[in-house]
Parts: C-alpha cells; structure tokens; sequence
C-alpha cells in the first residue's frame, strides 16, 4: 500500500514553492525573536541585563588602558520608558569603530583571545542596544572622546536586524566634559521591580572590583549609591595564549591543520599549541604511532647454550660472502641478540643494518638489502618459535595463584596464536587489539577450562603485554597527510591527549588574589570576621582557571534566614539563576556544620550571619546558557569550587571555634567574679576573722594575664603576672593627669593635653612576672588601656 507521506512532492512545482520560503537569517534577526537567550526575557531583567553589560565593557575598556574605573550609572523616568546612561573614564573608542560595537552583533575584539576577560562574543552591548529600539523605537546615543582628542564624536544608531549592520541616524562632532570615556544612552520599555537584583549586581561589582568606583542614580533613591575604591592596584594584565593540546576537539583540529604552514606534524605541534616543545612533541609521536602503527611484540631471546643454534641459521641465510665473513657477520649479530632480554622485530631489523655495515666494512664484504631481508626472515621465526611459553610467563606473572594451571596455559595459547596468525610477520597489535586478543582468549578459556578471567584480569593481562611492546619507528605523516584523512587526525587527536603536557601558563589569568577579595568583602560588609583563599590554577579541556572564595561572618550581617552567596565569573557577578549553578550545588552538597555553621538536614544552603563569595575565573568559563547567569556542571570545576571553599571556611571554623571558647570562659569569669566576694564574706563570718582579699584571684584561677596598679605615696607600681599555659606581650598605657617621672623599664610617656600616657609593651612569659615603677603628684588620677590580650583572658586590677 502506498503511503500518503509518499506520494508528497509528486505534484510538479511545490519543491520549488518550498524553497521559495527558505532565506538566509542574520544573528541580530534571530537574536530578534529570542532576546530572552541573552537576559531579555522581561521589562524588569532587561534593564539589569543592559546595565550589566554596559558596566562590563566600561571596566574591561578601563583596566587594558590602565586606567582605575570611575564609572555612572542613571536610571531614569521618561515618559513611557526608561532611559539609562552609562558613562565610563576608559580609553574611548575610534569614530570608525564605534558604530559595529554597540550595531553589529558578534562583533568583537576578544572572542578567538584565549585570556580572561568579561565579555568575549561581541553581542552584550548590541543586544541591549537591540533590546533598546524594540521596546521604545529610538536610537542608541552614544559619545565617545579618545585620549588625546579634542572632541567627542556623537553617534544615533540602531541595529539593521535584516543585515545585522548599524544603521547611523546621526553623526557629529561634540564637546563633552570628560577628557576621555564612552557614554551610551538608551530608552527601553522597562521597570523597576528587579531593583534588589540590579542593587546587588552593583554592589557585588564593587566587591569583586575593588579598584573601580562606581556610582547609581535611579528613581526613589535619596542620594545616589556610591562605591569608592579599595585599592589603586589594577588587576594583573593579562597575556594571550595559543590553545593546549588537551582542550582541542577534533573539528578545531582539521581546521588548524588545514591552515597551518607548517610542513611537519612537530613543527605544527610546537608552533601552534602551548607548552610543546621538542621533547613533548615527540611524546605525542611515540603516542601517535601506538595508536596509528601499534607496536611490536618483544619476544624473550634464546640463552648463551643456543648460540651455535642461531650461527648456523644465519650462516645459511647468507649466501656466497666468504666463509670468514659470513662467520663474523652471524657472530656478531648472534652475539647482540643473545645479550638482549627480549626483542622485537624492527629491532632485529636495525641489529642486522648495523651489523652488516660495520662487519661489512671491516671484511670489505657488502652484506646487501636482500641478504639483510634473508637473515630476518630466516632468524625471525626461530626467535619467536616459543610464543606460548613466553606468554604464559606474562599471564602467570599477573593473575593469582587462585587461577588453575590449565587455565593460564589456555589463555597463553589463545593470545600467542592470535599474534602468530593476525599481526604479521612483525607482530605489530594496537592496544585495542591486545584486548580484543585477550577477551578471546577469555572466552575460549572459559569454554575448554570453566575458568573465568573476569574484566580485571584482562586488563592486568593486557597492561603486561603492551607494556612489553615497542613503539615503531615508522614516520609521522606529513600535515597534509593528516588534515585529509579524518580518521589518521582522529590518531593524532588521541595522542596529543593520551601525553602528559604541561598545564597551560596562568599569565592569561588575572585573579583578584586573596588579600583584595578580602579587601572587597571589608569594604562593603560591616562584619566581624573575614577570610580569603585563592586556589592554584588548574586545567579543564585545556583552558586554565583559578577559583576563589571569601567568607565574612558576624557583626552588621543579618543573622536570621540563609546566607548570602555571591557568585562571580572573569570578575563579573552573577545574579539570576543561582539554583542552576554549580557554585549552588557544590555550597550545598558541603557540611557546613563542620564549620559552625547552621544547616537543617545536613544539606542544603547553611543559615547564619556570613557572606560567601566564589569567583572563577578562566579563558574559557563555561557558562549554562548565553545569557551568561550560572556555571554548569563541570567536575574540575567542581572539585576546585568546594577546596577553596573549605580552605576559607577552615579559618571561618577556628574562628567560631576560639569564640565559643572564649564565651564559655567569659560565663565562668561572670559566675566566679559573683561567687568569691560571697565565699570571702561567708568565710569571714565562719571564721571569725578578717575578710580575705581575694584581689587577684580571679585572674589565678582562670589563669589570665593580670594587670595591678599600686600607689603609695606618689610611688606607682604597675605589675603584670602571666598566670596562663602561653607568652604573652601586652600594650598597656597608664593615662595619667600628672605629669610622670621616674620611670623604671622600658615605657615611653607621651603628653597630649595635660594628659601623660605611659605606654609599655613587656614580654611576659608564662608564670613569670614584669614591672613598671614611676613617680607622680599625689593627687594624680589614672586610667588603664590593655591591647593585644582578649578580654576574657585578662583581668585588671587598678
């Protein structure tokens, strides 16, 4: 029965029809229909998604000029719309340049840069310009002044969808206040119910970039929101690298095959890949040829008793050279052979070359090609002829002693007769087709013998093997060779992975470091304890990253509800879908309880006042969608995320750790300091006698730093004991209204209106004892300062 689907397309003309409705789409056409892929998706997103993207091109323009950002964000109300204007202090850009960066999309200076940087495809500012003319139907304007220029140049433009190509509405020369920068402005359809997230993104911007100054104007705001800067440093500049072997798929590399000009596979290796050089290129040779040639079984060689044995089939090989040098010819050669261990057939055919060159020409005998072809042939099969015995030496070597006899000799016989009929004369096998020769042998043995090699036993059976195998030395195809048989580059491919090489240099990274993410959180987090860890960087698919944490806990952080985790990417904050990001999953999936830390259920985001902030940055970050939101689920990512992490969280832990133990002491000082003056009083009524002065010994029995003062007479006695287990060196400063003199130790006396202060920092040692004696008026007051010793460990008696 025909089908109805068959019989479409009988009638003349509709192929043609149909193809009348196919065209050619441009990227901004399509980018058009589906803004959402870029974080367009709603009124309220755009306008974050646009201010993201103008505030990113202003600090990458301004740190690769070298200058610190200074960079304006407004927000305003006009009529319908929204209108935002960014303006930055960078480099500027060129009159010809101007009109494709902010009407072209993908169009940009960075997308084939391997370095980190914060925007890379060309489409963020266009797509906000996009996003721009759709919602409200007006222009971009944009002002640029270059460094050294006299004038700004003036642009209204938007973006042909049809052509992706800007279209200039207007076009002049302006004066303009800053001497250099960029400034866009845009009127959008848009609204302010996103404000949290644009707030954040802000101030998280001014945490990860704490050399930027940053400043917000919107609508409802009483003053402005200003970030100033942390630090003059500017991040690292950063250096572009060539791609890593191990981060190149196989289309990448027909590609560069095709458009190299190199003649050679090393030469194109070590000219267009990193860290290759010529020990490593011919790495990835000996590997190239193990998957593209295989190697060549060693075998075990005769001992000394069979000399005689193997002259004589070399003798006969050779034919009409004279008895003498026939003779030296088969001595020598059997000689070499005997005295290896094991060899392999290309072996024994540069054994036999040398060997008839040098006898040759000590006997003025030529030992040609086919007399050379003659003795291999001959000597091969004799060298060879107990296969089975040496591989039954080799399984019996790896397997238990649980195996049965018969059953190795099984599994000997099987894979030496699949070298002896299947290789060749040379006993050439890939690693693939030692396995295969062994899971045969497996499953013949496991018929004849009911004796199972499971997977494990093959594997060691065929690591045995191949490991006394030799890699040829046939030649390496030549470029053209490779770049035009898909499978001999998929060899190649494999190899340059299969080699161990060098992780990529980290120069194209320009992490924040540890001290400036600490910098950031204390800038803009009032807390009571921070800390910082900055990985080493690392390789995934052969682009380096480097990943980052911060903690701050306490203080002004709200104490109720989850922590705040801040996400950053190449230094750019991450504000929408935080579930969908790995830095998500892996805070998650830590025990935060292990760290002090509250976590109901033992998973999921901890509780308590901290901030957290990751920043990964990399050549390459591996983002979920092009909307650039959250990270995906890359294991080496992973597994760097959650180190650094707990490598803050480890100080976070001793931290909360010393507090707490410092709080229990705190309760047992308050508990004892009500307690003794009762006990004295109480003993002093049993007694009968005179209360005792128990001045001191609260510091003896928690075993603190003591600090007494005693005055006799205009005589002042300050005494420090150290009743604790540690060292301890105070900063005291006796304020006194007197003007001091006298003074015995090691103290200084600084006069501040009418106020002398006896500063004093004595090394104390555990249980030992300093003083400080001065004199003063008698009508003197006085006032103490301890620094440098927690409250709880110090008791001061003045």
């Amino acid at each position: 029965m025909t089908s109805f689907q068959s019989t479409l397309g009988d009638e003349p003309g509709i192929a043609e029809e149909l193809a009348k409705g196919q065209r050619e789409i441009s990227i901004a056409e399509f980018f058009e229909k589906n803004k959402h892929m870029l974080g367009f998706d709603s009124g309220a997103r755009g306008l974050v998604t646009a201010v993201k993207e103008a505030v990113d091109n202003a600090l990458d323009a301004t740190e690769e000029a070298g200058i610190q950002p200074d960079i304006y964000v407004e927000i305003a109300e006009a009529g319908d719309y929204y209108r935002l204007v960014i303006e930055d202090n960078g480099p500027g850009i060129t009159k010809e340049q101007v009109p494709k960066v902010f009407g072209k999309l993908l169009y940009g200076s960075r997308f084939h840069a391997r370095e980190q940087s914060r925007g890379q495809q060309g489409i963020g500012i266009s797509a906000a310009v996009l996003y721009s003319q759709l919602t409200s139907g007006k222009p971009a304007k944009v002002t640029s002044r270059t460094q050294g220029s006299e004038d700004a140049e003036y642009f209204e433009l938007v973006i042909n969808t049809d052509q992706n190509e800007p279209e200039i509405r207007t076009e002049k020369t302006t004066s303009w206040d800053r001497p250099h920068g960029t400034r866009i402005e845009l009127e959008m359809e848009a609204n302010m119910r996103a404000r949290q997230q644009l707030h954040d993104y802000i101030l998280h911007t001014a945490v990860v970039n704490p050399h930027a100054r940053l400043e917000l104007r919107e609508p409802g705001l009483d003053e402005p929101m200003k970030f100033e800067r942390a630090t003059d440093q500017l991040p690292k500049q950063t250096k572009e690298i060539r791609p890593h072997p191990h981060g190149v798929e196989l289309g990448t590399l027909l590609k560069m095959l095709s458009a190299t000009e190199s003649y050679s596979v090393s030469g194109f290796l070590q000219e267009e890949f990193t860290r290759v050089g010529a020990k490593t290129s011919d790495k990835v040779h000996d590997a190239f040829r193990d998957r593209h040639f295989g190697r060549e079984m060693t075998w075990r060689t005769p001992d000394a008793s069979e000399t005689n044995d193997l002259v004589a089939v070399v003798e006969d090989a050779v034919a009409n050279k004279g008895r003498e040098a026939t003779a030296a010819f088969a001595d020598e050669l059997v000689g070499i052979v005997v005295g290896k261990d094991r060899i392999a057939h290309g072996e024994l055919v540069t054994i036999v070359e040398n060997v008839a060159e040098s006898v040759g020409e000590d006997t003025d005998t030529s030992f040609g090609e086919t007399v050379r072809e003659n003795v291999v042939e001959a000597l091969w099969p004799v060298l060879t002829d107990d296969r089975e015995g040496d591989v039954y030496a080799i399984v019996d070597d790896v397997t238990t002693t649980q195996k049965d006899d018969a059953g190795k000799l099984s599994m000997a016989r099987s894979i030496a007769t699949q070298f002896a009929e299947t290789t060749g004369p040379a006993d050439r096998a890939t690693r693939d087709d030692v396995a295969e020769f062994v899971s045969w042998a497996a499953e013949r043995t496991k018929e004849r013998e009911d004796e199972t090699y499971g997977e494990t036993a093959q594997e060691n059976i065929g690591d045995a093997i191949w490991s006394r195998m030799r890699t040829v030395a046939d030649e390496v195809p030549k470029v053209r060779e490779v770049s035009d048989d898909r499978d001999v580059a998929r060899d190649l491919l494999d190899a340059m992975r299969q080699t161990d090489i060098l992780a990529p240099p980290t120069d194209c990274l320009s992490p924040i470091s540890a001290d400036l993410v600490e910098a950031g959180l204390k800038k803009e987090f009032d807390a009571d304890f921070y800390a910082a860890a900055t990985r080493d960087a690392e390789v995934h698919g052969g682009d380096p990253f480097i990943v980052e944490a911060g903690i701050a806990y306490g203080g002004e952080l709200k104490s109720e509800g989850k922590i705040d985790l801040l996400r950053f990417a190449n230094r750019v904050p991450l504000v929408y879908q935080q579930g969908a990001c790995t830095i998500t999953h892996v805070v998650k999936d830590i025990g935060w309880r292990n760290y002090g830390l509250d976590q109901p259920g033992g998973t999921g985001m901890p509780s308590g006042p901290a901030v957290l902030m990751v920043h990964v940055a990399s050549t390459n970050v591996p983002f979920t969608s092009e909307s650039k939101d959250a990270l995906a689920d890359v294991p080496a990512i992973q597994d760097e995320v959650e180190l650094a992490i707990r490598e803050a969280a480890r100080d976070l832990k001793s931290y909360l750790s010393k507090r707490r133990s410092l709080q229990k002491r705190r309760e047992k000082q308050d508990v004892l300091g009500r307690i003794l003056p009762q006990m004295a009083t109480k003993l002093s009524e049993v007694t009968g006698r005179p209360e005792p002065n128990i001045d001191g010994a609260l510091g003896r029995i928690m075993n603190n730093l003591t600090v007494e003062r005693a005055v006799d007479d205009g005589e002042v006695t300050l005494t420090v004991k150290n009743y604790s287990n540690t060292n301890e060196s105070p900063d005291i400063t006796d304020i006194v209204s007197a003007e001091p003199a006298g003074l015995d130790g090691e103290a200084t006396v600084v006069d501040l209106d009418g106020e002398w202060f006896v500063k004093w920092n004595p090394e104390v040692s555990s249980g030992e004892t300093a003083t400080l004696t001065y004199s003063v008026a008698q009508d003197a007051s006085f006032d103490i300062n301890v620094d440098g010793v927690e409250t709880e460990k110090l008791t001061v008696n003045v």
